[in-house]
């Protein structure tokens, strides 16, 4: 798998707190679990701005690989996956194309954004499209402080077989997602400022000069 289609399929679920349309879910109540927080968060959230880290788990539970950085999205499928440590990576979506750039290589892969989501549950869930629709939802046990819900794609060629999202106080803090090639990929989310104001240009991307551009 190339680096870009991998990137996308990490982030598959991510983006689609981006994607699912703001207000098409309720409001959790108070004390909720981890169902009604994936519904408060994706309905009232039009934006959102935080840390990441991101590690890639072996079958042993052990680090394959581990980065970190930051992240911005803006609705509608407007979005920044900034990656600074270990090495610097960028993908940015400006609602229309989907840029990803990595700067050691000093290389641009473009593709249109509804393409590079084709085969990722952010691509079910653009528009219009019903979260509990595309995904079975199931409650799980709490832990590690949090409140879990299992997502399970509904389109079995989404590449990602299991996703378990971790709420606390209404944020996502820990999304677990494992692929249909076995491995796992954890995400731990902080400083989550939900509906903060995310300037425009953080959107907009233009190659840096004498970058390699591939359009896909």
């Amino acid at each position: 798998m190339d680096p870009s289609r991998r990137a996308f399929a990490a982030l598959s679920f991510v983006l689609s707190f981006v994607l699912v349309p703001a207000g098409a879910l309720a409001p959790a109540p108070a004390r909720a679990g981890g169902q009604d927080q994936l519904r408060a968060f994706l309905g009232e959230t039009r934006s959102a701005r935080g840390e990441f880290t991101q590690k890639v788990l072996r079958a042993d539970g052990g680090v394959a690989e581990s980065s970190s950085g930051e992240f911005a999205f803006a609705r509608p499928g407007r979005f920044r996956w900034d990656v600074r440590r270990p090495f610097e990576q960028l993908l940015v979506a400006d609602g229309k194309r989907l840029y990803f750039y990595d700067k050691d290589l000093n290389q641009v892969t473009v593709r249109r954004l509804a393409d590079a989501l084709a085969s990722t549950p952010a691509a079910i869930l653009f528009g219009d499209a019903d979260v509990e629709g595309d995904f079975a939802l199931r409650e799980l046990a709490p832990r590690d402080g949090l409140e879990w819900v299992e997502a399970l794609p509904r389109n079995k060629d989404a590449g990602v077989e299991r996703i378990a999202l971790g709420f606390r106080d209404g944020l996502p803090a820990t999304m677990e997602v494992g692929d249909a090639f076995g491995r796992t990929t954890v995400f731990e989310f902080r400083s989550v400022a939900r509906n903060a104001a995310v300037p425009a240009d953080l959107f907009r991307f233009v190659p840096p000069k004498g970058a390699d551009v591939v359009e896909q």
